[in-house]
């Protein structure tokens, strides 16, 4: 049987910058990333893939914003805004990965699930939201914006600068995970998941109630992976490897580091909260449940870092 691989796509790498931010743009940087996913397969690998859409949400939300205020449409809440872009994403990957398939003569099919991912209505996050969305801002734009939008809560991500943060739930089940291993076995090429999901609080017995919330998209990957029962987890970012001493002039890439030796570097804060961190502590997520590895790299690297040419590989010793 082949080894079963959940890729996740960071929805930062769907938009390289602010001049470059169009829905065609997203498609060609779509159609690079499913190149890396269709040599996995085409090297018999089984693959499901997930993705982010922090910049996608913010847009949406944006939209939403301005059509309210300029025409009066009603607005969207911010879960329908999850939605949408799950959807119109996951409808990018699906045609570039089965038109990338048609083109090197591999019959394989492609199929997204719109997943609904259970949260708890008492989480922390509701009142402490860290998940950022839409686009990058400098210090003074950022400033325009919290006295536009008095709610707004916004913070600094990673040394590039200012965004919007909202609630960040925990991911506590997969609702269509049964859906998803289906069409696993039926041999397709699945792409679940998208932007951590659609987040749902549970009503009663297999009822549910949407709520607003952006969950993180490398813990709703982490929580598949357990669940559909993965070999191999990547997460995809915008470096080739993991560094330590981020942006100082003893920084370090690493290769290859075990989950003892992990955990000593998040004690240590060499992983920056809302950018690396989550991705790190999904991966340990992933391993303390049955998962045998974790690598993460950038999309162009895949290929290479699943025959340890590339990436950092967190393992269990």
């Amino acid at each position: 049987m082949s080894k079963l691989v959940i890729v996740a796509i960071g929805g930062n790498s769907l938009v390289r910058d602010n001049g470059r931010d169009t829905i065609q743009d997203q498609y060609e940087a779509v159609r690079e990333t499913v190149v890396n996913i269709a040599d996995m397969v085409q090297e018999g690998y089984k693959v499901v893939v997930t993705h982010g859409n922090g910049p996608q949400v913010g847009f949406a939300m944006q939209r939403v914003e301005i059509a309210n205020e300029v025409r009066g449409m009603p607005t969207i809440p911010l879960v329908n805004c999850v939605a949408d872009t799950q959807g119109g994403i996951g409808y990018q990957i699906q045609q570039a990965l089965t038109n990338e398939f048609a083109k090197r003569g591999i019959k394989k099919k492609v199929a997204s699930v719109i997943t609904q991912v259970e949260v708890s209505k008492d989480d922390p996050n509701f009142l402490n939201p860290t998940k950022p969305v839409g686009s990058f801002f400098t210090v003074e734009q950022a400033e325009v914006m919290k006295t536009e939008h008095p709610d707004w809560i916004m913070i600094e991500d990673s040394g590039r600068g200012y965004r919007r943060v909202v609630p960040s739930p925990k991911p506590i089940d997969i609702v269509e995970k049964d859906a998803i291993k289906s069409l696993i076995d039926a041999d397709y090429v699945v792409i679940a998941v998208g932007g951590g999901g659609i987040p749902v609080v549970k009503t009663g017995d297999n009822t549910y109630d949407g709520i607003d919330a952006v969950i993180d998209k490398d813990f709703a990957t982490s929580l598949l992976a357990e669940q559909v029962q993965a070999e191999t987890l990547i997460i995809t970012t915008g470096v080739s490897r993991v560094c330590i001493n981020f942006g100082k002039p003893d920084q370090k890439a690493l290769e290859k580091i075990t989950v003892e030796e992990t955990k000593q570097y998040i004690a240590e804060n060499h992983f920056a909260p809302g950018s690396m961190l989550p991705k790190i502590e999904a991966s340990l997520n992933f391993l303390d449940n049955n998962g045998s590895r974790v690598i993460i790299t950038n999309p162009e690297s895949l290929k290479d870092a699943m025959n340890e040419k590339a990436g950092t590989h967190i393992i269990k010793a």
